[in-house]
């Protein structure tokens, strides 16, 4: 997982920025959270080029960076941490993801197409024309997330999560939603045909809304 080096702010308890030598290689040094950081526009710099020269990227805290018309796409990401981060114009075609973090982070106009995400966590963020088509979304958190004409078409949800979340105008057509928890959702224009939703698990006011699609 990211190195979790408090910010040297005495009161801050939020998390310091990923540190990085001259290099542009990623260092263990203790830093400051976005708040606090001394000069914010080169340590977003020097996250932004780390990503970019960089194949698979371990450890990396970027918590509420903003990235916008970056390409992820074939990027394999371990234990990092992109919790409160606005993701913009994102191309991110067959990403892998394990064990990352991206609580209450902010997505519009978005391509995860053949992504592949295990044990990750989504909690809270807020996803707008957001594509997760075709891919494998597995052991994931996606609870309390709000998706508007947004698609997991033809994707894998195995044993994820989508407690309270607020979905409008969202596709999971075709989908393996087996062990998948849809509890105390709010739902409006959501399509299920073709997916399992049998092998789902829904509360009882769900079971009964999507019995029979």
């Amino acid at each position: 997982m990211f190195t979790q080096n408090k910010c040297l702010v005495q009161y801050c308890k939020h998390n310091a920025l990923s540190t990085f030598d001259e290099n542009g290689m990623m260092t263990n040094e203790k830093g400051y959270c976005l708040d606090h950081i001394p000069n914010p526009g080169k340590s977003k710099e020097e996250i932004y080029n780390y990503i970019n020269s960089t194949q698979t990227i371990i450890g990396l805290n970027a918590a509420g960076i903003i990235f916008d018309n970056i390409n992820f796409s074939n990027k394999v990401f371990i234990g990092c941490n992109f919790s409160h981060c606005t993701f913009t114009n994102i191309q991110s075609e067959e990403l892998r993801l394990r064990m990352c973090i991206f609580d209450f982070a902010n997505f519009t106009d978005c391509n995860f197409i053949k992504s592949n995400t295990m044990f990750s966590s989504f909690s809270g963020c807020t996803f707008s024309h957001t594509l997760f088509t075709t891919s494998d979304l597995i052991h994931t958190n996606y609870n309390g997330i709000k998706t508007y004409q947004s698609s997991f078409d033809n994707s894998d949800l195995f044993n994820s999560r989508f407690i309270k979340a607020t979905l409008v105008d969202t596709s999971f057509r075709n989908c393996n939603v087996k062990k998948t928890m849809f509890i105390d959702i709010n739902q409006t224009n959501v399509s299920f045909k073709m997916s399992n939703t049998r092998e789902a698990i829904f509360d009882k006011e769900g079971s009964e809304l999507f019995q029979g699609i």
